[in-house]
Formats: structure tokens, sequence, C-alpha cells
């Protein structure tokens, strides 16, 4: 195996200083393809993702698609409420709404399907008190056009 010590002198191609060590400059074109490509799989799969509690609510035919964004109260199977996420009482849910939704004129009720009727109509009239247009969250069923048993 052989090898120039000095390239001049050997008729070698001469390389400058800054030439011989390793590039500084970053190949931005691979990054911006996996960063547009990760954009790509995020714009789809953003609809599908729900965010805050798992909360099963009740089937129905008709189930109206709003684009609104607006507060929402769950109830979960035990009873207990949260605004979103957080803990809330029944008696101070509409100052609660009030002060992280200021101008909030509707409000949107996810409801498990097992709780009680009496504990879903608490939370209407409290919200109903406080002047908020109340929206009940539904699920469409899977088979809407079809009979169960065929």
């Amino acid at each position: 195996m052989a090898f120039s010590v000095n390239p001049g002198l050997s008729g070698g191609r001469r390389r400058s200083r800054a030439g011989s060590g390793a590039l500084a400059e970053i190949n931005i074109i691979p990054l911006v393809d996996v960063v547009l490509v990760l954009l790509i799989i995020f714009m789809l799969t953003a609809h599908v993702m729900e965010f805050g509690m798992e909360v099963d609510v009740p089937k129905t035919k008709a189930v109206k698609d709003t684009a609104e964004i607006l507060p929402v109260v769950n109830v979960a199977r035990n009873g207990q409420l949260f605004l979103i996420d957080q803990p809330a009482n029944i008696n101070e849910l509409p100052e609660m709404i009030a002060k992280k939704f200021a101008g909030a004129k509707a409000v949107y009720v996810r409801g498990d399907k097992e709780v009680p009727w009496e504990i879903m109509a608490q939370v209407f009239s409290e919200l109903g008190e406080a002047h908020l247009d109340v929206r009940a969250v539904t699920q469409p069923e899977e088979n809407v056009g079809t009979q169960s048993g065929k």
C-alpha cells in the first residue's frame, strides 16, 4: 500500500487546509423531507385523536358535526364532574367556565352512558341557570340503516 506524504511534490492534487477537514454544512433536504412526512401524518390523524377524559357517550342515529370550540364538561361514570380534565363542583361550575372561558355562550356536556339521568339533569339545570346553551355530546351509531340480528 502506497501513500504520499507531500502530495504537492508527487504530482497529486493539492488540497487546501479547509478542504481536508470534515464538511461543516448540514444537509437540510432529508430533514425537510422527514418534517413534511411527520406533518402529513399528524394532519391525517389529528381529527381522530380525542383529548381529555375517557367518557363512553351514548350512541344516537343523528349526530350534528360542529367545528365550534367550546368548554367541555365531562361527567364520569361515578357522577364526578370535570371541566375539561380538572375536577369541578356542580355549584362552582358556571363560575369556573366564566373564569376560564370568558364570553362563552355555550358548553358541551359529555356524560357517560352509565351516569344516572338525575345527575345529568342537575348539570343541565345548573348550566341553564347560568344562561349557557347546553349541547349534549353523542356518538353516531355504527349501523344506522340495518337492524340487529341480520
